[in-house]
């Protein structure tokens, strides 16, 4: 696959789990190339941070020609200081193949022989081991970066095949020449948002699922419940001018096509009736109601997250910056993740919102006296010697509320570090990471709803009544987890559904 210097979220999801090997666009070799060698000759006698400096508050100290390269290994072993567990590969690819976009925009001054051996670790998947914890988000992932470096010039460790080992030994049997410095490529590589912005492409891509099937999700609910069908309406939904709202509603109305269990109101209620209480709901709860009014929000956020942070990932995000058309060498602030910070929290919200609304929808189906229509917890064994999914409400709800409490923003929690030097940071890799964690509650409560929606259908044996779609999501669940009468346990479905729901082939997240 060809990678070019403007890639699409469809773009980088095909470089993400592409099969064949990565390659550079026609040109873009040459434009890297000549980036370098205009860094290389204007240089020379000047001061330029980084390059014949030393870096943070220690810029003010010029480091002896001598030292130049020496320098640059030091900023990669000195700041390959990360704690705790592992980013998953996945999530790992995802940052490397942002570093990369960087260096494709070549304004970094990089030798092409960074970008050959990042190439090469990608095209042999070999992922740097990288703890989650270090980035405070400005200048940019300087910790969590250092170790891709680390592993880029042959050291520290790496992941391939799915075991840890030396990196040296991995790319001694792979053949692969480690990478020299020859200018200022350690800090090039360090200095960036790379890891916050494959964390977030990666969540951005997640929340899309999610979205997909809460909205499938919201269309079983309500044929479960056998709604009117005016929620979706478009002219209703269309006296509302937000985008996400009508987009969903539309959506609601293609997935619902062909239901033979959703109720017009013009032939149930707008006709003379002297019924004096209506067994069958007027108006469903708000969780089966407000459907487009809940879900569009999100999609809004989602589509707004998508923008901002594939801005991003197109960007040039390091310093210094370097421009051989204006003949010129910028210091400034590209680095920092305030952008995709912002972002994260707000998605995270969203996912959380979506999580909710599970929650609430699962209730409805487990709440016999609410509901009116199944038995308590969907449970089709003998009420009080069988449970069916009473238990699994509290892992959804527990889930759920963590997700709560994690959806406060990390955006705003800026603490001055650095001698002060980065005296106000985005934080945006915690806030990535953050919503990396809700994301994966919402796939786990998701499962549980899953589980009892197809429950619920077997309760009333409505599977033929269902539309296409929603007949088809009913029948993939059924195919991992048959209808169950006795109590089993559950733990084993719900990973099974869950991963389902994700379908990320070839990686675990």
């Amino acid at each position: 696959m060809v990678i070019s210097n403007k890639i699409s979220l469809s773009d980088f999801e095909q470089l993400l789990f592409a099969k064949e090997d990565l390659s550079l666009a026609e040109g873009v070799e040459n434009e890297i190339n000549n980036c370098f060698y205009f860094l290389q000759q204007f240089a020379a006698e000047k001061v330029i941070y980084g390059i014949n400096t030393g870096f943070g508050p220690m810029a003010q100290w010029r480091i002896d020609d001598k030292h130049l390269m020496e320098l640059q290994y030091n900023i990669i072993r000195s700041h390959s200081t990360g704690a705790g567990q592992p980013l998953p590969v996945l999530y790992v690819r995802a940052a490397m193949i942002s570093r990369l976009m960087t260096f494709v925009q070549a304004h970094s001054g990089v030798h092409i022989d960074t970008v050959k051996v990042l190439l090469n670790f990608l095209n042999n998947n070999i992922y740097p081991f990288i703890p989650q914890h270090g980035s405070v988000g400005a200048s940019g992932d300087l910790v969590q970066l250092s170790h891709i470096a680390l592993a880029l010039i042959g050291e520290g460790e790496v992941f391939y095949k799915g075991k840890l080992y030396n990196t040296s030994q991995i790319i001694k049997e792979l053949g692969i020449t480690p990478l020299q410095i020859h200018l200022r490529e350690g800090l090039a590589i360090t200095n960036g948002t790379a890891v916050m912005t494959g964390i977030s492409l990666v969540n951005i891509i997640l929340a899309k699922k999610l979205l997909s099937f809460a909205t499938r999700a919201s269309v079983l609910m309500n044929e479960i419940a056998s709604s009117f069908d005016d929620f979706m309406s478009p002219i209703l939904n269309d006296m509302k001018l937000h985008q996400g709202q009508k987009i969903i509603a539309e959506e609601l109305r293609k997935i619902a096509a062909g239901s033979r269990r959703l109720l017009k109101r013009e032939n149930e209620l707008y006709r003379k009736n002297d019924t004096s209480f209506f067994n069958h709901k007027v108006q469903p709860y708000y969780s089966l109601r407000c459907i487009p009014q809940i879900l569009g929000p999100i999609l809004d956020e989602i589509s707004n997250a998508e923008k901002v942070v594939v801005n991003e990932l197109n960007s040039v995000d390091d310093n210094p910056v370097i421009d051989p058309q204006s003949n010129n060498v910028y210091h400034g602030g590209n680095f920092h993740g305030d952008y995709v910070s912002f972002e994260m929290d707000k998605l995270k919200i969203a996912v959380t919102k979506l999580t909710m609304l599970a929650e609430r929808q699962m209730n409805y189906l487990f709440h016999d006296k609410i509901n009116g229509i199944l038995p308590p917890f969907v449970n089709l064994g003998v009420l009080g010697l069988n449970y069916g999914l009473q238990a699994s409400q509290f892992t959804a709800t527990s889930t759920t509320a963590e997700s709560q409490t994690l959806s406060n923003p990390m955006y705003v929690h800026s603490i001055p570090n650095n001698n002060d030097n980065q005296d106000i940071v985005s934080m945006g890799t915690n806030s990535a990471l953050i919503c990396k964690h809700v994301i994966e509650n919402a796939f786990q409560v998701m499962a549980i709803h899953m589980l009892a929606l197809v429950q619920a259908v077997d309760c009333l044996k409505i599977q033929n009544e269902l539309s296409v779609d929603t007949r088809s999501l009913y029948d993939d669940i059924r195919k991992l987890v048959p209808v169950f009468v006795e109590d089993t346990p559950k733990y084993k479905d719900i990973q099974l559904i869950e991963s389902y729901l994700k379908n990320i082939e070839g990686f675990d997240v």
